[in-house]
């Protein structure tokens, strides 16, 4: 084989690297599959991580949005009553819902019961709600009678700085006070005085609901509508549950707990009515 040179066969070009070729989808599609999981769960692992945090920081702002929602709402009220009566007479009124709201929140926690945040609506005073139902009949009429007395002792003190001051803005004041309180105790749910008759005698609630209503015709106000309403619906959502055996248990109460109940119920009835005799301030047209 002369005038030939001989050559060795040219090895083929060595398969690039993909750090040579970054943006080569050939490369991308050789990725091992081991690989492509192991980012997928490293980035639901860091979505889940994300996630909880946020969560963690949600709980860790949940008393300051209870707060919110009750300071919120007091100002709302105060901003209310104030542009009818004044901004002081309001900042009282809110005041003594905020004590009587406070005797069922204390009774509430010595009954072992979680609660919502307070909140005040204007005209309607102010709620707190009951995260379940007290153990028994009984227990739900300490929490019922728990505010009205409360709120009964924040009225007295303000008849006590009238004493004091002879300033009719206390007066007024505590009149307010004992007024509120007393209405609370009218013998209907969901009303405080509904309450302690679940623990006294629970054919009351028909007699209150029809106090209610002769109280509608007699003045009538939207805010009297709306509980008339819903306490239509308790009543009879309770008077309808009365046959169950459980509801028969709760409402099992000895007769030392009635008349424990019926002596603190018609004691405030007593003291608050009192209360707003000798608080009662007549005004003429010509002190305005």
């Amino acid at each position: 084989m002369e005038g030939h040179q001989w050559l060795p066969p040219t090895p083929p070009p060595a398969p690039a690297s993909p750090e040579e070729h970054p943006q080569d989808p050939i490369f991308e599609q050789r990725k091992p599959l081991l690989r492509r999981i192991g980012g997928a769960i490293a980035a639901v692992a860091i979505a889940i991580v994300k996630f909880f945090a946020q969560f963690k920081a949600f709980l860790l702002l949940l008393p300051k949005v209870k707060l919110l929602a009750t300071s919120g709402s007091m100002l709302v009220s105060i901003a209310v009553y104030g542009a009818l009566w004044g901004w002081t007479f309001g900042v009282g009124v809110v005041l003594l819902l905020f004590v009587h709201e406070m005797g069922h929140v204390i009774q509430l926690r010595r009954e072992g019961i979680p609660t919502s945040p307070m909140l005040f609506i204007p005209f309607m005073g102010a709620v707190v709600g009951m995260r379940r139902m007290p153990d028994d009949a009984l227990a739900e009429a300490r929490v019922g009678l728990a505010g009205p007395l409360l709120g009964s002792i924040g009225a007295a003190v303000c008849l006590i700085v009238y004493g004091a001051t002879h300033d009719d803005y206390w007066r007024a004041l505590a009149f307010v006070g004992f007024f509120i309180n007393l209405f609370n105790l009218l013998p209907v749910v969901p009303l405080d005085g509904g309450r302690a008759m679940a623990a006294m005698s629970p054919w009351m609630w028909l007699v209150g609901f029809a106090a209610l209503v002769a109280l509608l015709f007699i003045a009538p106000s939207p805010i009297l509508i709306i509980i008339v309403i819903f306490g239509a619906m308790e009543t009879f959502r309770r008077w309808r549950e009365r046959k169950d055996p459980e509801q028969q248990a709760y409402y099992r109460v000895s007769p030392a707990g009635r008349i424990g109940v019926a002596l603190v119920y018609l004691g405030l009835i007593a003291a608050l009515a009192y209360g707003m005799h000798v608080s009662h301030l007549v005004r003429h047209f010509s002190d305005v």
